[in-house]
């Protein structure tokens, strides 16, 4: 019985409502309230506070709330066990990206490997990421970067090289490669600072003393490539996310080695869960066969 309730209270919190957890659960939302009543009388809490239609979590409620999840997710690690003992042939996976270049040739050949295994994919940058790994709101994370986190297992996947892009009327544009200090005072257009690809630019110009002339900071890939399309500055990217376009070409900086390293993570301890070790096991095939192609 106290499962079935605290199953229904994650519903609730987790879709926001009532009628929308009963949805997912496919349960009446009469028996979902009576559940969650009944949870918070049985204890003498309050989950939630109710206004009409919307409902916000009480401290109790956020604090339960981070338990249930887990609970959750253990009731999946455990499906994902039984289905790996049968094959894997069913299931669902969460992943985080820092964006869809890292990701999906490796979703791809995933779902060829496992067409049974339902995959949703949620896309931010690197912090961002890794606070949805640590909440169980995904399962795997594609991060540009390694976390100092004794929490979190890491894998590396792939490296690229950071350029410099521009408008082709920037003075720069005719140039194969620039040097650092070519960039002092220069206009840029930069992700916000949660961007693995801006930390690692910041930190190669603050080693070699330039100061450049940030004029926008914007959080997304497509609107730095608009501005600089536009002319409003240059831009920083790896090259793998870079986009041919009639109006823009990439420049080499030729005294810095800045890259960004992919890495697939997860929580330490769900490593072992079938469907999470099936997709290292792919990040991994794959890993290898770039560096074989490489040499």
């Amino acid at each position: 019985m106290l499962y079935t309730q605290l199953r229904s209270f994650h519903a609730v919190a987790k879709e926001g409502g009532f009628t929308a957890a009963s949805k997912v659960l496919n349960v009446g939302q009469p028996t979902i309230t009576s559940q969650v009543k009944g949870l918070e009388e049985r204890f003498g809490v309050r989950l939630f506070h109710r206004q009409g239609h919307k409902i916000q979590r009480t401290d109790s409620g956020e604090a339960l709330f981070k338990i249930a999840r887990r609970m959750m997710s253990l009731e999946t690690d455990a499906l994902d066990l039984l289905n790996a003992y049968g094959g894997l042939l069913t299931g669902q996976l969460k992943i985080g990206a820092v964006g869809p270049y890292h990701v999906t040739e490796m979703l791809a050949l995933f779902s060829e490997q496992y067409p049974g295994i339902k995959l949703s994919v949620t896309v931010g940058n690197s912090m961002e990421m890794v606070e949805r790994l640590l909440d169980f709101s995904v399962d795997v994370a594609v991060l540009a970067h390694v976390e100092d986190d004794e929490r979190i297992c890491a894998m590396p996947f792939s490296r690229h090289p950071v350029v410099l892009f521009a408008n082709r009327d920037h003075p720069f544009a005719g140039r194969k490669s620039v040097q650092l200090k070519d960039l002092q005072g220069q206009k840029m257009v930069l992700r916000e600072k949660g961007s693995t690809t801006r930390l690692s630019f910041e930190d190669a110009l603050n080693r070699a003393g330039v100061s450049i002339d940030p004029v926008m900071e914007i959080g997304s890939r497509e609107a730095v490539w608009f501005a600089v399309e536009r002319g409003i500055g240059l831009g920083v990217v790896s090259d793998i996310e870079f986009i041919p376009h009639p109006n823009l070409c990439t420049i080499t900086l030729g005294d810095a080695e800045i890259y960004t390293t992919a890495h697939v993570n997860c929580l330490a301890d769900r490593r072992e869960s079938a469907l999470i070790s099936a997709f290292f096991n792919v990040a991994d095939e794959m890993h290898r066969s770039q560096r074989h192609e490489s040499l």
